[in-house]
């Protein structure tokens, strides 16, 4: 049977965001979670998380969401001039400022060494608070299979050269073992493959696919040198869009191809909303009303919980997906 990863991103991104995630993670929905580390919500979410902690009925594998597009630096002041705006301590840098900069060799060795400082800086915050929760969750004898150093990041941009070379490095430095690194992932075919639903996913999605795609095997091997997972990502393509419909449809296909691939596959929801009155300068005003704030992701959210646990793998999510099986 193929392992399936129920994942929800964006804990700690706002407090109604990680309230919603909470809500998931209470009926048992989520296998983890990525930890958003530099919003200036992040200790109230923290503790949030660990007040329900001895309530849960498990507690999902939490992964550092390194973010470098939005939120304040973690590291300290002046030590990365490029990747902030001015004095604010804000992230300043887009998705494609990062990947312009791993193709400006005047540039890119100031900019990794930057990155690098900043990196160090929201795993260890996450990190402490990760160890917080597994304390708890042992205090209380809540099941828990948290090893190791897990990381993914904002828009997927470790993917980024630049930045991918910025993670190694000081992972290495630091000697941190590494369980999991998202791969980005994506099998573009099986979406093509259903005629009906060709249009109602985004075209700009269809480009982060490629490009992702053709980072994606470097993590391949980095992987397979380390002997970690190989892994595929749902959620790319149908991004703020991961419907209980469209996902009933392609679920039986994703899971073949994992299958055939010897995959594991994660399965990325976004299932917080975030609300008017928590917009801040910490957060990008182009992503607000289409990403954060779209109704879309009170879907994602319905579609989360109305996930079924497989009986015979009980440590484990999947979806009920006879109905599709038999079209």
């Amino acid at each position: 049977m193929v392992k399936t990863d129920f994942h929800a991103d964006d804990y700690a991104l706002t407090e109604n965001t990680s309230l919603n995630m909470l809500e998931c993670m209470q009926a048992g929905k989520l296998d983890s979670i990525s930890i958003v580390p530099n919003m200036s919500c992040f200790g109230q979410c923290m503790e949030m998380l660990y007040e329900q902690i001895p309530s849960l009925p498990f507690l999902p594998l939490m992964s550092v969401h390194l973010d470098f597009v939005e939120g304040r630096s973690l590291a300290k002041k002046g030590e990365v001039p490029l990747l902030v705006k001015g004095d604010t301590g804000l992230m300043g840098l887009s998705w494609g400022g990062l990947f312009t900069y791993s193709y400006l060799p005047g540039k890119r060795r100031q900019v990794k060494e930057q990155l690098k400082r900043e990196i160090k800086a929201q795993i260890l915050r996450t990190q402490e608070a990760v160890n917080k929760c597994v304390e708890i969750a042992k205090k209380h004898g809540i099941a828990c299979g948290q090893e190791g150093l897990r990381l993914d990041s904002h828009q997927h941009a470790h993917m980024i050269p630049v930045v991918w070379e910025a993670v190694l490095e000081v992972v290495k430095e630091e000697g941190w073992q590494l369980s999991y690194i998202r791969n980005s992932k994506e099998v573009l075919g099986v979406f093509l493959s259903e005629k009906g639903l060709r249009k109602t996913y985004r075209s700009i999605n269809f480009v982060k696919n490629r490009l992702l795609w053709f980072y994606s095997h470097k993590v391949d091997r980095y992987c397979s040198r380390h002997d970690m997972e190989q892994m595929y990502l749902w959620g790319l393509i149908m991004s703020g869009r991961m419907d209980h419909g469209r996902i009933m449809t392609l679920y039986p296909k994703m899971i073949r191809r994992a299958g055939e691939d010897r995959r594991t596959l994660e399965i990325l929801f976004h299932p917080g909303l975030t609300l008017g009155e928590e917009v801040t300068e910490e957060i990008g005003k182009e992503a607000v009303k289409t990403f954060y704030m779209c109704p879309d992701r009170e879907v994602e959210k319905d579609t989360v919980l109305r996930l079924e646990r497989d009986k015979e793998k009980d440590t484990q999510l999947h979806l009920m997906a006879e109905e599709s099986r038999r079209r």
